[in-house]
């Protein structure tokens, strides 16, 4: 499956940004879907993953509450709404497919997109 990100780009603090990440390829719905990001200088860590048929979601401390991530299997793509948006969210993000079971290692998913830039300002 071939991954696409969008949505990305410099806000500043407090603002709101939606990701995108449209799939292409085998069928969208059989695939657990995760977002990752990276921070210059650090490793890339687990932000948020939903199951495949979007019933259920997880995120890590620093983002609940203020993230959602969400699917539509009509159009093969997965979202990610962040608000509240803090320096400290500035990374590369990247969304991840997974056909396995649901999990937060990025080592363990198959497929990623290319990345997207967030950057927030103080």
């Amino acid at each position: 499956v071939q991954l696409v990100e969008s949505g990305g780009g410099s806000v500043q603090t407090g603002d709101s940004l939606r990701l995108s990440c449209a799939a292409s390829g085998r069928t969208f719905s059989v695939y657990v879907m995760g977002w990752f990001r990276q921070a210059p200088g650090k490793e890339r860590g687990f932000v948020a993953r939903i199951t495949r048929s979007g019933s259920t979601t997880y995120y890590a401390d620093s983002v609940k509450g203020r993230f959602t991530i969400s699917r539509d299997n009509a159009t093969n793509t997965v979202y990610l709404q962040m608000k509240s948006l803090k320096a400290e969210d500035t990374a590369v993000y990247y969304c991840a497919a997974r056909g396995g079971a649901i999990t937060r290692n990025p080592l363990e998913y198959d497929y990623w997109g290319q990345g997207t830039q967030v950057t927030v300002s103080p």
